[in-house]
């Protein structure tokens, strides 16, 4: 599968999904302005994804390595939640596949509002997250 890169603008997140490395990351800010022009090919390429692994096509993958997805925004509108709630569906087929999946959101200490929609997030996907806290660097 190849790798997707979506360089980050002041109000669309970093999209780096590279399976070689196992690497799985959207960070930044995601408020923007046509969300489905952002974030549709994004969904593809994990529906690709997800498709190619419960198949077993994917030749990067090992067996028993836990694929790590993060999070890792510093905020998301609600448009954008919807979008990150399909990309974590999507993502759950692969649990009763026996392929294992952490997902790990990232919050500033401070940020309650931002560790809530993560949280709203998880409940409503029935999908369980790890929270971790991120220093203020004051």
């Amino acid at each position: 599968m190849h790798k997707l890169y979506i360089r980050p603008t002041s109000t669309t997140p970093e999209v780096n999904f590279s399976p070689e490395e196992n690497i799985f990351l959207i960070g930044g800010i995601s408020s923007p302005e046509d969300v489905r022009a952002m974030y549709y090919p994004v969904i593809e390429w994990v529906v690709a994804f997800v498709n190619e692994l419960i198949e077993g096509k994917n030749k990067s993958y090992a067996p028993g390595c836990p694929l790590k997805f993060k999070t890792n925004l510093i905020y998301f509108n609600s448009s954008s939640a919807k979008f990150l709630y399909d990309i974590f569906i999507e993502l759950k087929r692969l649990i009763p596949r026996g392929i294992p999946l952490i997902v790990e959101w990232y919050y500033e200490e401070e940020d309650i509002d931002l560790k809530e929609g993560g949280m709203d997030i998880a409940m409503l996907a029935e999908m369980e997250f790890l929270f971790i806290p991120k220093k203020s660097d004051s």
